[in-house]
């Protein structure tokens, strides 16, 4: 047995809220009864219509996008900005990104259709690990990637422990790229922990999320997970919330 609404995100035809939404509605008949109320349990032998039509489970499907430059994490835009959905044409499933990368970052962006994997894996006590490379505007120095790599205050409290890898620094042209892997999810994380130090980023590449590296994909391309990345990715996430001890505030 299963709450209803999450049998109708299960099913792929809306997020767990819509579907809260729907029921509200008068939008949702179990065995031919229409249902209002929250909370009710359904079975699989039970028939769900939603807006008329029968529920029917949808195949979950896993992609990993090299997102390009110049588009938002979003199934649509009331602004008309480019979206990552342009990069799926032909995919038939009402796919969603797993969290978000900037407007002009690119790299690795998960995309689904299963929201209890999207769930798990945005989680903020899961920390999978996720790769950046960054490029900047300024000389970032081995004092403070030791700082960096230990934990900085920014506004919204202290981040975790990171590791920090310079690959190339240069003082004259007063430039740096460096590889920062955090654990945590923040808005604009790696940008603000750039900004602590003065530096300013001219780029910036998600190139590895949890054991998910890009390989050959340019930015716009995707593939499919493989069954065993997927099951790794989560295995990863709940072995991480069991280790992992609490942030400081």
């Amino acid at each position: 047995m299963e709450r209803l609404q999450k049998r109708i995100a299960r099913a792929g035809v809306a997020s767990r809220r819509k579907a809260e939404e729907l029921i509200l509605a008068g939008k949702v008949k179990v065995n031919g009864v229409v249902v209002r109320e929250m909370g009710v349990q359904v079975s699989e032998n039970d028939e769900v219509v939603v807006n008329g039509k029968h529920l029917q489970e949808e195949q979950k499907v896993y992609y990993l996008l090299n997102k390009p430059r110049g588009t938002i994490c979003a199934v649509s835009d009331d602004r008309g900005r480019d979206t990552v959905m342009s990069c799926f044409p032909d995919v038939e499933e009402r796919i969603f990104p797993v969290g978000r990368l900037d407007y002009d970052t690119t790299g690795i962006l998960l995309m689904t259709n299963d929201g209890e994997f999207a769930n798990r894996m945005m989680h903020p006590s899961c920390h999978v690990p996720k790769t950046y490379e960054v490029y900047v505007n300024g000389v970032f120095t081995d004092n403070m990637a030791r700082q960096l790599s230990k934990g900085i205050r920014l506004d919204d409290g202290m981040t975790l422990p990171c590791d920090v890898e310079l690959m190339e620094r240069s003082e004259k042209k007063k430039k740096t790229v460096l590889r920062v892997t955090i654990i945590e999810g923040r808005n604009r994380e790696v940008r603000r922990m750039m900004e602590y130090f003065g530096c300013r980023v001219t780029r910036l590449a998600r190139i590895k999320y949890g054991s998910l590296e890009l390989g050959s994909l340019r930015q716009g391309e995707y593939r499919k997970l493989r069954m065993f990345e997927v099951k790794k990715l989560l295995e990863l996430a709940y072995r991480n919330q069991r280790l992992m001890p609490k942030k400081e505030s």
